[in-house]
């Protein structure tokens, strides 16, 4: 049954988008309740909708302990690539990723909060706390947001102000490795149509991760991160103000990396220092962190979001502002040799505005249309670090820097490369989507949008110090900052035909053009002919190195409904997709990092989920996905040669899934609960070629809860995370040249907890 709005509700709920379920799989249903989400600009039932669309709620979201807004990736199917930093390089919807860490570019996956574009790496992984729901939507959004996504949008709403009572929550998590988290919220009506909510939380925990070449180091991979969040809401007749503040400071590890130990440039490493093996331990690493490690940030977020009700349509303000502090070190080499330590000092901010009207009533034609804008300016200090001699060994067969260079001088900082990149990107964008019934069966939707981008680029690559000059990181210094500007465009439409062959089930199919703007390496210049070891580079000589955009068609059918009375719910879907012009590093003059467009890609895959109240007591989620590729035209990533034609994108798994049980049982005033979660996927390669040295094995992940939830609102739910203890890891790359293939992300061992909450 199509779900359709009066006119005096329609503003209410197309702002609030209230959920109906607790958490996936409500104890004691008679049916599987819905979920409404805003994923068509309107308060629709998740199973009316007719994308690729995955939505928790938020004590799902507290219940099964997702940090942020990675974590929710682990229960949504054709969506993988978690990490344990703030970076989203290694995020990845139905293959489609974001391939430069730099800040020329743009993200692959948009990540949005209460309809605000949350940025790039270092301010876009924000904590998970006070939240309405989450919604994760699979394939190209270009008609749902101010910005273009052309992978997939991960979409948070956070819990808006109630005028009739006040009420919240407060939950305190203790468990091993000093693990503490705390958080809570308390809405605070102060009249009929105005209130205030605020919200805070305090996560900390010790590491997991020993440095056996400094063993006197603290344990890695900890954090230390806190933040707040104030939100209020106006509503009159026909208005409605929602105004939200928002701090968050994060203090964690970066990144951990782990040579596989295997391919020749660890055996060739091998030859110089024998000294160089990897721990017994698969979690353990031996690395010098010449530059230190750190993965924090201090961000701000203001949001305001004004609505109309005009009678024939409700008019919409979104208004945001961020603005960021990140702070980043790792040992990149994954040895405890000074190879290439990295660092990356970054601040910015972001502005947007949003403007959108969409229609209300139940007439056959409905639509909604949008303009918007936005503004990032963003300074970054890249700083990448080696040792002399250790340079000086690999490429002169074993010399020291003083042997082969006669007369030599020892930098005390050693060999540091550093380049200052700086951009101010700006850009506007307008959107129309009409939907017509066609009967009472089927309709049709229609949508287009044109987006403009412009970016203004500068890089000033530093002088180095040691006399090596830029020997590897960049290749080059310049003369201070060399600028420039490009700017592109795109028009992307959008078709998706719905069918309703009664008032269980629903069956659409969509073809959609996805599209991201091309940008400017943080790490090269251009003209490539440059001669490597360049000092001074002028503006008359060079210019930052720029790459275009990447575009896909994507291509999909699906069904979703429900059998047995509403004790089961499936989706299912299955797609195909054209990705061209891929923003990917490769190989540069020297060892730098070089970004370019390359290849072609051909995708495919199925993905599904199942909910099933199995009986009053025990209830069932299911998500699973299968993903194919098949890579032309990538000679670049494959030393010239045509080997990696027809293999499938790295970093992708074949076959991923989850899954969660729930079991209650009624015990004086509440209920004894007991759940058990799985998640797991398939090993993946560190690159098109599938080297041998870059596997990722398959692993799974499973986690046991259990105790009392009273109807009074509190419980008590003792927890094992990761029970068996599984090691695994975020990710794996081949390396090449001077870096061996190395793993990256080591899992969080099993833990012991207890959460105690209260909603009141």
């Amino acid at each position: 049954m199509k779900l359709k709005l009066s006119r005096s509700g329609a503003l209410a709920h197309s702002i609030a988008a209230i959920t109906a379920i607790n958490s996936v799989g409500a104890f004691g249903a008679e049916a599987v309740e819905e979920i409404v989400v805003m994923a068509q600009r309107r308060a629709e039932s998740i199973q009316e909708v007719p994308l690729a669309v995955s939505a928790f709620t938020g004590e799902f979201v507290r219940d099964t302990h997702l940090d942020d807004i990675k974590d929710l990736i682990k229960f949504t199917p054709g969506i993988t690539g978690n990490s344990h930093d703030s970076f989203i390089d290694t995020l990845s919807i139905r293959g489609i990723i974001t391939n430069d860490f730099g800040v020329g570019g743009d993200p692959s996956v948009g990540v949005f909060k209460n309809n605000l574009y949350q940025g790039r790496n270092g301010v876009v992984v924000t904590t998970l706390y006070d939240v309405e729901r989450a919604e994760l939507l699979r394939g190209p959004q270009g008609f749902l947001f101010g910005r273009n996504s052309i992978g997939g949008a991960i979409s948070v709403f956070t819990k808006r102000p109630e005028f009739s009572s006040t009420d919240g929550y407060a939950s305190v998590d203790v468990g091993e490795r000093g693990h503490f988290v705390a958080e809570g919220a308390v809405t605070i009506p102060v009249a009929d149509n105005f209130g205030f909510r605020v919200a805070g939380f305090h996560s900390q925990e010790d590491g997991y991760v020993n440095n056996v070449f400094n063993p006197q180091q603290d344990d890695l991979i900890e954090h230390d991160n806190s933040g707040g969040r104030v939100s209020a809401r106006f509503q009159e007749e026909t208005l409605e103000v929602n105004l939200m503040v928002e701090y968050e400071q994060r203090r964690q590890s970066g990144s951990m990396y782990r040579a596989t130990e295997k391919g020749e440039t660890w055996d060739a490493w091998l030859v110089l220092d024998p000294n160089i093996g990897m721990p017994r331990d698969n979690r353990d690493i031996s690395s010098n962190m010449g530059l230190g490690e750190e993965d924090d940030s201090n961000i701000w977020t203001l949001g305001l979001q004004v609505d109309w009700d005009l009678g024939f349509a409700t008019l919409s303000s979104q208004t945001g502002y961020k603005d960021h502090e990140y702070d980043y070190a790792e040992d990149f080499d994954a040895m405890p040799i000074a190879v290439n330590d990295y660092a990356q000092n970054q601040e910015g901010n972001y502005f947007e505005q949003e403007l959108r009207l969409v229609s209300q009533g139940s007439d056959a034609l409905s639509w909604y249309a949008g303009v918007s804008y936005y503004r990032e300016e963003i300074d970054v200090l890249f700083s990448q670090h080696a040792d002399e001699d250790v340079m000086c060994a690999f490429y002169y067969e074993g010399a020291t820097c003083a042997t082969e260079f006669p007369g030599f001088t020892y930098s005390p900082v050693g060999l540091l490369e550093r380049n200052r990149d700086k951009g101010t990107y700006e850009g506007w964008a307008t959107y129309v989507d009409l939907t017509y019934d066609l009967n009472d069966r089927v309709d049709a939707s229609l949508g287009v949008r044109y987006t403009y981008d412009e970016k203004r680029f500068k890089l000033n690559a530093l002088p180095v110090e040691s006399e090596l000059g830029p020997f590897w990181a960049l290749g080059f210094t310049t003369d201070g900052y060399l600028s420039d500007s490009k700017d592109w465009d795109e028009f992307t439409p959008r078709l998706i035909v719905r069918y309703r062959p009664d008032d269980d089930w629903m069956l659409f199919g969509s073809v959609t053009r996805g599209y991201k703007s091309g940008g400017f390496g943080s790490f090269a210049i251009t003209p490539e002919d440059i001669p490597f070891g360049s000092v001074g580079v002028t503006q008359a000589e060079a210019q930052p190195d720029t790459f275009e955009p990447e575009t896909v068609w994507s291509y999909e059918i699906g069904t979703k409904g429900e059998i047995y009375d509403g004790r089961v719910r499936v989706a299912g879907n299955v797609y195909y997709y054209t990705y061209e012009d891929l923003q990917v590093n490769v190989p540069g003059t020297g060892g730098g990092i070089v970004v370019d467009n390359v290849g072609n890609v051909d995708g495919w895959g199925v993905e599904g989920t199942l909910e099933w109240i199995v009986t009053d007591n025990v209830d069932l989620y299911l998500a699973s996905a299968y993903a194919d590729s098949e890579a032309t035209n990538a000679q670049a990533l494959c030393d010239g040669s045509n080997a990696c034609d027809g293999q499938p994108l790295p970093q992708v798994p074949e076959y991923s899934g989850s899954a969660v049980v729930n079991l209650h049982v009624p015990a004086r005033d509440g209920d004894v609960v007991f759940s058990a979660e799985l998640y797991g996927q398939t090993r993946t390669y560190g690159g098109l070629e599938q080297l041998s040295e870059g596997v990722n094995d398959a692993y799974a992940d499973l986690t046991l809860r259990g105790g009392y939830r009273a109807t009074a609102g509190w419980s008590v739910i003792a927890y094992v995370e990761n029970v068996t203890d599984s090691v695994y890891y975020d990710g794996v790359a081949d390396g090449g040249d001077i870096l061996p293939a190395h793993y990256f992300g080591p899992s969080r061992p099993r833990t012991v907890g207890l959460q105690m909450s209260w909603d009141f």
